[in-house]
């Protein structure tokens, strides 16, 4: 398969992407190869560890190929969405509990999907270019591929912020947020690869180890806190409208732009998970509960057409004065009857 390469070097399962051109984003032919690779490797003496990487400097991974879940959406055809969601989740739970070390090296935009493969693992290591985020509000869906456990464990209120906003994570928030683990300059990543895959040694990673200063996310925490802590979407616009500053204004701006049902959603899921009993797999199950309703009463298809088919940039938005009814976000995260999410191992 020309979109990634997968193969055996050295004592490392080496996985690159190869779609630079489209940022790397994650077809659902690539999704199937990167388990298929998980499964072989599992058992598998001679691989000691996992290396996943990706051609071009302006992407790890943008997200996930959303071209042929737009078409069969707007055919009607949910199930083909519905099944994507629920392979690409398994494979995200099958990383994040994967018995080998997994080593992520992630440069450029990692996003949705790209979060999902390259931000389970064990090792994940961000450079000075790395930029990462949730976006999925802004197309109508919710923070997935359990992207809702590390909003759900990230300091204070950031979970609810980074979910809403669809805010970017430099390379030092990122690390804060608990997204990735070290910040390794990009010159280094090329000799550092060659070591894994010599010594299938995770520990060869420490002495190339960085310590960024802290990013504007962080150093906005106060301010965070004090506004997204609001148990309802309706509760955090009230108290942003009430703030003057500049964080406040530039806030309500960035929600603005969003799917309000999304971001009701994204903020009750993350409440919902906050606390003693959170797993990666109760954060699947709810974000499955969502996406699984997206197309058909969600604004998934909206959000495509408006950000990539047509790109107007002008979604007509259910709710679009802001005012999502409690019912509404109850019933989009509501136990699914007729289809179920399977994780496995």
């Amino acid at each position: 398969m020309s979109d990634i390469s997968i193969r055996i070097v050295g004592k490392a399962g080496r996985i690159t992407l190869q779609r630079p051109h489209a940022l790397n984003a994650m077809t659902y032919e690539m999704c199937t190869a990167i388990e298929h690779a998980f499964d072989a490797w599992r058992d598998d003496d001679a691989v000691a560890l996992i290396v996943m990487d990706a051609e071009g400097d302006r992407a790890f991974c943008s997200g996930g190929d959303i071209a042929d879940l737009y078409a069969t959406g707007r055919a009607g055809d949910f199930g083909y969405g519905q099944t994507f969601w629920a392979d690409e989740y398994r494979l995200n739970h099958k990383i994040f509990h994967y018995p080998k070390p997994v080593v992520s090296f992630l440069q450029g935009f990692t996003m949705g999907g790209g979060v999902g493969i390259g931000c389970h693992g064990s090792h994940r290591i961000v450079g000075e270019s790395s930029q990462i985020a949730m976006p999925e509000c802004a197309i109508g869906l919710v923070p997935d591929v359990g992207g809702s456990l590390m909003l759900a464990l990230a300091p204070g209120r950031l979970g609810e912020y980074l979910g809403a906003t669809c805010s970017r994570m430099d390379t030092s928030d990122a690390i804060y947020a608990g997204f990735a683990d070290t910040y390794i300059p990009e010159l280094k990543w090329h000799a550092n690869i060659e070591e894994l895959e010599k010594t299938g040694d995770v520990s060869v990673l420490d002495a190339s180890i960085e310590q960024p200063e802290p990013g504007p996310i962080q150093q906005a925490q106060p301010d965070i806190d004090a506004h997204f802590a609001g148990e309802r979407l309706a509760d955090i616009l009230v108290s942003l409208r009430h703030s003057d500053s500049d964080f406040a204004q530039d806030s309500l701006k960035k929600l603005s732009r969003n799917a309000p049902l999304s971001m009701a959603c994204a903020v009750e899921t993350v409440h919902r998970l906050r606390g003693p009993g959170i797993t990666l797999e109760k954060a699947l199950e709810l974000e499955y509960r969502f996406t699984a309703r997206s197309m058909e009463h969600g604004d998934f298809l909206e959000g495509i057409r408006a950000q990539i088919i047509d790109k107007d940039r002008k979604p007509n938005w259910q709710y679009a004065d802001l005012n999502v009814p409690d019912l509404a976000v109850t019933q989009m995260l509501m136990p699914l009857k007729d289809i179920s999410l399977t994780l496995g191992e």
